[in-house]
């Protein structure tokens, strides 16, 4: 079978062409080898990927050895923590379709015969993914691992527990100051994505468990040799792959994004993989309704609990077993089906001998009997809204409370400071959507600090934004449709009552129908908050958080 790269090679008419390619210190015995494209994103601004320059040697030392030609080139990043609480995180969500768009850019104009990704963090792994699909050449991913946890007096400390929440604490008189300044030195020890199971981790355990990615590469450490021989194995690999036409799309299927869910749902993950794997498959052609995260959840026992929601960290998951153990246990609901290893699934669960039952607990002594995610319905969020049920106390599963509406994140976070929220509140958070934000911010800051000052249990909150991977606490994002579309949140008042069930998949506001329609009489979306720049486009393209934030 030809390469996809002979058309930039071959034929009297490439002597230009050619004569590129040699200008870049292409060796002439290396024209006939397939072409790698390593998309990388190492970055010196991502604690997630500061590590990458070594990772991509061995990427590259492995395509050597499988006898094809690497050839690297950079992507974008944003790193979400820094970002977050001001402009920057306006930008976060909508960088994952330039991640997708720049790949696809490169890939074709280059004829790529296959790609490793190397990526780590938050929207730049589903970029990924998503541009794998919707290039369909094969594609490996090697995600650069999380960050090991810190240490102060005798205690393991990590990115969202130890600052974030820390911020409400300080303010409560909790921590000392000098507490404080020990948050900001030690939480986060080195290279790595954010020590928990946060949004970065998930995706990446959600990348390995649907096949995309070689066998406990999604937990293995930041910096270790275990992960230097994945990324060298994962450049071999590509070789095979580009020579048995092993594409993306003949791994995710529909059954392997089921698979990713029920992992997803028994490990408790981040909420931002409902927005991210509805992306993917929507590039890869497979139907995948919001409805599909409820249906597997109930049928999922929640086996794992990690930071934010629990006490075990990421390397803890790793030493138990990784993603290949959790598949274990849930192998007699998994189903089969191929991955870029070579191994099938249900081989990668059978092969485990080994599994720390305190870290991922059997399935007679789950968490919880239901899986980490929970879609909502009601008269407030009619296409669906989300909640990690797994993060909520038991108290707060069902709460009734009076509205206090914000129409945007910095005004509840002024409100939340300045203890002007009550127990028995329900902070709306609107126009924060993917069209309202523009760009669906992660809103870390209120819900942490809520915890932090105690309020976890008295107060809920209700946003059409989006959450950190690091929330907890009963905390309902992906309202859809949004404010900015008239969506119901946008006609709720300060003083209405609502209702949240997550036992009963419920989020209503108790005003009647006709209260309702008077209300959105006459309305009009308000000026965008952006009107300049590439957020002014996206804004005009982008679709509801139910589809998974997708461009038109």
């Amino acid at each position: 079978m030809p390469n996809r790269s002979d058309r930039i090679k071959k034929g009297l008419e490439r002597v230009p062409h050619r004569a590129l390619i040699y200008a870049t210190g292409v060796p002439k015995t290396e024209m006939k080898k397939p072409f790698i494209g390593v998309a990388t994103s190492f970055s010196d601004l991502i604690p997630g990927h500061i590590g990458m320059r070594d990772l991509e040697r061995f990427i590259e030392k492995g395509v050597h050895t499988g006898g094809a030609y690497p050839m690297l080139f950079g992507l974008p990043g944003v790193c979400d923590g820094i970002a977050m609480g001001h402009k920057g995180m306006h930008y976060s969500l909508p960088s994952r379709e330039l991640i997708a768009d720049i790949i696809e850019s490169v890939a074709e104009a280059h004829a790529f015969d296959g790609l490793v990704l190397l990526t780590n963090c938050d929207k730049i792994t589903p970029g990924m993914l998503m541009a794998a699909a919707r290039l369909n050449i094969p594609s490996i991913v090697v995600t650069a691992g999380p960050m090991m946890t810190g240490r102060y007096k005798g205690m393991r400390t990590s990115f969202i527990r130890n600052t974030f929440e820390a911020m409400g604490a300080f303010r409560e008189g909790k921590i000392s100051k000098d507490e404080l300044d020990a948050c900001e030195l030690g939480a986060c020890p080195g290279a790595g994505s954010c020590q928990g199971l946060y949004t970065a981790n998930t995706m990446n355990c959600l990348t390995e468990a649907m096949g995309m990615s070689l066998p406990t590469c999604g937990t293995a450490m930041a910096q270790t040799a275990e992960k230097r021989r994945i990324a060298f194995a994962s450049g071999e690999r590509i070789v095979e792959l580009v020579k048995k036409n092993v594409t993306p799309r003949k791994i995710m299927t529909r059954a392997a994004f089921e698979n990713a869910i029920r992992v997803d749902l028994a490990l408790g993950g981040s909420s931002n993989t409902v927005l991210h794997l509805l992306a993917i498959a929507h590039e890869a052609g497979v139907k995948l309704p919001l409805e599909t995260f409820d249906e597997i959840s109930r049928t999922t026992l929640h086996i794992s609990c990690i930071e934010p929601v629990g006490t075990h960290y990421m390397e803890d998951l790793h030493w138990a077993g990784g993603i290949p153990a959790v598949l274990s246990r849930l192998k007699d609901k998994l189903k089969d089906g191929p991955t870029v290893s070579g191994l099938r699934v249900k081989a990668i669960a059978n092969a485990v001998k080994d599994i720390d039952d305190e870290v991922i607990r059997p399935l007679d002594k789950p968490y919880h009997a239901e899986g980490g995610i929970a879609i909502l319905k009601g008269n407030i969020a009619p296409l669906g809204a989300v909640v990690k049920q797994s993060g909520v106390s038991a108290k707060m599963m069902r709460f009734t409370g009076k509205a206090r509406c914000f129409d945007s994140e910095e005004a509840a976070m002024k409100a939340i400071l300045g203890r002007q929220i009550q127990a028995g509140t329900v902070i709306v958070i609107r126009y924060e959507g993917p069209r309202g934000g523009p760009g669906m911010r992660e809103m870390l800051a209120p819900t942490a600090t809520l915890m932090g000052m105690g309020m976890g249990e008295s107060v809920a909150l209700i946003t059409d934004g989006r959450f950190s991977g690091g929330t907890r606490g009963p905390c309902v994002g992906h309202i859809s449709p949004e404010a900015m579309e008239g969506g119901p949140i946008a006609f709720i008042r300060d003083g209405d009552i609502i209702l949240l069930d997550i036992p009963n998949r419920s989020l209503e506001l108790k005003v009647s129908v006709e209260e309702l329609a008077a209300r959105k009489k006459g309305w009009k979306p308000p000026a965008p908050k952006i009107k300049t720049g590439w957020l002014a486009r996206y804004a005009k393209v982008v679709t509801s958080a139910n589809t998974g934030a997708v461009v038109k």
